[in-house]
């Protein structure tokens, strides 16, 4: 009975172990990353054009370095339509995120180019392997009498 109760704690113990390196991120050289964002929300009710309202809002784009040691090399961060049209870039050349540093886009509310699915591919690198950053948008319409605030997160996609 003991061996069996040893072998069990045993059993556990490596599984214990496994689940936890497998939640632990994966440092990384680098990655392509799609972020949603919008240049105007629908919502209401279909008016007598068939078409609901919409709202416009500004997009704060926000490239989060969560590596404590090592720095980030933003490639590329190009803004894409509702039909995937490239619309601008928005690096000319590469920027280096200092480690913990974040950098910062902003597309004007007054900017309706990209429309309802506007994208942005992002592309980031490191000379040594980094955890990755987080890259968020932060879309608001802000008014006196209300306020609009959601936020939209990049999505790691391969890079072809």
């Amino acid at each position: 009975m003991n061996t069996v109760l040893r072998c069990c704690t045993l059993l556990l113990g490596m599984l214990a172990t496994t689940a936890f390196a497998a939640d632990e991120p994966a440092l990384l050289s680098g990655q392509t990353l799609y972020l949603p964002v919008y240049s105007h929300v629908y919502h209401g009710d279909p008016g007598k054009d068939g078409k609901p309202a919409q709202t416009l809002v500004s997009t704060h784009v926000s490239i989060r370095n969560t590596d404590p040691q090592t720095p980030i090399r933003l490639v590329s961060a190009r803004y894409y339509d509702t039909q995937g049209k490239l619309v601008r870039s928005y690096v000319s050349t590469p920027v280096t995120i200092p480690p913990l540093g974040t950098h910062e886009m902003f597309v004007p509310r007054t900017d309706t180019a990209g429309g309802s699915g506007a994208n942005f591919l992002i592309l980031w690198n490191a000379e040594a392997p980094a955890n990755p950053p987080i890259v968020e948008a932060l879309h608001a319409d802000i008014r006196e009498a209300r306020t609009l605030m959601f936020i939209t997160t990049g999505q790691p996609i391969k890079a072809r």
